[in-house]
């Protein structure tokens, strides 16, 4: 079965197969007579980028292709995106990528018109106010993976090399005023990718419904979320070129990212120092850490995940049933029990227990962690014992 649809929730969404041939039009409504199309170095080299690049340019529009950004941006990747958009008078940014690329140009989209560092709108207290939103530019996002849902977020992820940490970066406007979902533009992503992105949009809407926070409308985005996930990514690792699984992953990963409005947890709080201290790949961190963090949080999610268990048709019900299905599904797409399976030891569990504690994603965990419990949960994770 394939799907078309526009929806204007969370933003105004074109999805289905094809739909990439509107970009275009799209950014001329917008009032973008030159954008910025904004990717990573790895996508930069394929064929569909330079095609996208030659049928937005071959309607006139001054298109040009920035791509310095590493797999977890930072700062530095912003401000020489900044450079480039302000160098070339642009008008635009066109999102195109996985997350890092989609978080990376959302962060330059808002920076282009501001006289602050980035470090000065971290998600903290009320620092988003200090943007000038006029200035802001606008953005039409297009992601080509299924896992971090930063298409429909209001937020970017950048590293802090200084510090050596990832710092949520906020304003309201950047949520997209445009997004594509067309899943032609995930068919060649290999299994690999597909399974942690996949697993990424997993953890998302996992941890939105465990979240203690009051959101209704978001709990249950997030159990569609995770039924769609067992249905589908399976059959997206299987068969890449399986069009109906694609596209219902791409809308799986906007969900997660509605969905955690309510609240992440301690799967992203380890995830993200892990990722700035060993530049690890963001979704297959969350893979990894799901079942450890799982178990942390059992007596505070039990009734939450049994009910999951009932809507998703698990054999039996309740949180080990859960947890069971969660490890079938990693097997089955070939994802490492252990962060030491990737090459990340407990030598700097100290750091990371700390790390983890200060991070903004903790606040929605349904437990309260310590320092010292986010270390334990992280040393379990290392040597796979569960």
């Amino acid at each position: 079965m394939t799907y078309t649809a526009n929806w204007n929730y969370p933003t105004n969404v074109k999805v289905g197969q094809g739909r990439i041939s509107e970009l275009a039009e799209l950014c001329s409504k917008m009032g973008m007579q030159a954008p910025l199309l904004i990717t990573d170095p790895g996508l930069a080299a394929l064929p569909m980028v330079t095609k996208v690049l030659s049928d937005v340019q071959d309607t006139g529009l001054k298109c040009r292709l920035f791509s310095k950004i590493k797999a977890n941006p930072t700062g530095e990747n912003v401000e020489a995106g900044v450079d480039d958009y302000k160098q070339n008078g642009h008008d635009g940014v066109i999102a195109f990528g996985g997350g890092s690329a989609l978080d990376a140009a959302k962060a330059v989209a808002l920076m282009v018109g501001q006289d602050r560092p980035i470090w000065d709108f971290e998600d903290v207290g009320d620092n988003w106010t200090r943007v000038n939103v006029e200035a802001m530019s606008p953005v039409v996002a297009v992601p080509t993976t299924a896992g971090t849902g930063s298409e429909v977020g209001r937020a970017s992820v950048i590293t802090d090399q200084a510090q050596h940490i990832k710092k949520i970066i906020f304003h309201p406007n950047m949520l997209p005023a445009q997004v594509i979902l067309d899943p032609d533009l995930t068919v060649g992503l290999p299994k690999g990718v597909t399974a942690a992105t996949g697993m990424d949009a997993l953890s998302h809407n996992l941890e939105a419904l465990c979240s203690p926070f009051y959101h209704p409308m978001a709990e249950g985005i997030a159990v569609e979320g995770i039924r769609l996930v067992q249905e589908y990514l399976p059959r997206a690792v299987t068969d890449g070129t399986d069009i109906e699984a694609r596209t219902q992953m791409l809308v799986c990963s906007s969900m997660g990212a509605t969905a955690f409005q309510k609240g992440l947890g301690a799967m992203h709080a380890l995830a993200h120092p892990l990722g700035a201290l060993y530049d690890a790949h963001h979704g297959m961190l969350n893979a990894i850490l799901m079942p450890y963090v799982l178990k942390a949080n059992k007596k505070a999610i039990e009734e939450r995940i049994n009910r999951l268990t009932r809507y998703m048709g698990l054999a039996e019900t309740g949180f080990d049933s859960f947890l069971n299905w969660v490890l079938a599904i990693r097997e089955e797409l070939a994802i490492p029990h252990s962060l030491a399976t990737i090459g990340i030891d407990d030598a700097k569990s100290e750091t990371v227990g700390k790390m983890a504690v200060e991070d903004p994603s903790a606040g929605g965990n349904p437990i309260s962690f310590s320092e010292e419990q986010y270390k334990d949960i992280f040393v379990a994770a290392v040597h796979g014992t569960l």
